[in-house]
């Protein structure tokens, strides 16, 4: 399997794959809006704006797996962000993405690499997936968009 063959649901629940996306460079986020790196939806924002006509896709996946900081509604969610940080790019529905639960994305996105580098430990961990579908890379929750754009760039 490649990451283009999961089922996800859009956070307006339409189920689509990530297939859609083949072709793209793929920056794969798990989100909160009730967390201390919450402010990194800006610096996602801006990424997604500066290089989505080069092909750069951000895909945004809330989770509530984390202290509880992402309990409100795919509705109120998706109002957050567009309000606060005016995101543009592509969210999903409430996703598990650790764990016996966690949505099968996560669990493959989570096994390409060695497990310690690769595990989710927070919010907003990161994974950059190249034009063929490949897991390059996963960034560490606390490193900021600007800090990775180069890595990026460099991709596109």
């Amino acid at each position: 399997m490649s990451v283009y063959d999961y089922k996800v649901k859009t956070i307006r629940g339409t189920e689509t794959t990530l297939g859609e996306y083949a072709g793209k460079v793929l920056l794969i986020v798990n989100t909160a809006s009730k967390c201390g790196l919450t402010p990194q939806y800006e610096g996602l924002q801006k990424l997604y704006e500066t290089y989505k006509d080069r092909g750069l896709v951000i895909l945004g996946f809330p989770s509530n797996q984390f202290m509880g900081q992402e309990p409100d509604s795919e509705e109120k969610i998706e109002e957050f962000c567009t309000l606060n940080y005016g995101v543009t790019f592509p969210m999903f529905e409430k996703t598990e993405v650790i764990g016996d639960n966690a949505h099968p994305l996560f669990q493959y996105l989570t096994g390409q690499g060695p497990a310690d580098e690769y595990d989710i430990k927070w919010n907003f961990a990161k994974f950059i997936v190249d034009r063929e579908g490949n897991v390059v890379e996963r960034i560490d929750p606390t490193v900021k968009p600007e800090e990775f754009e180069s890595k990026l760039a460099a991709l596109l």
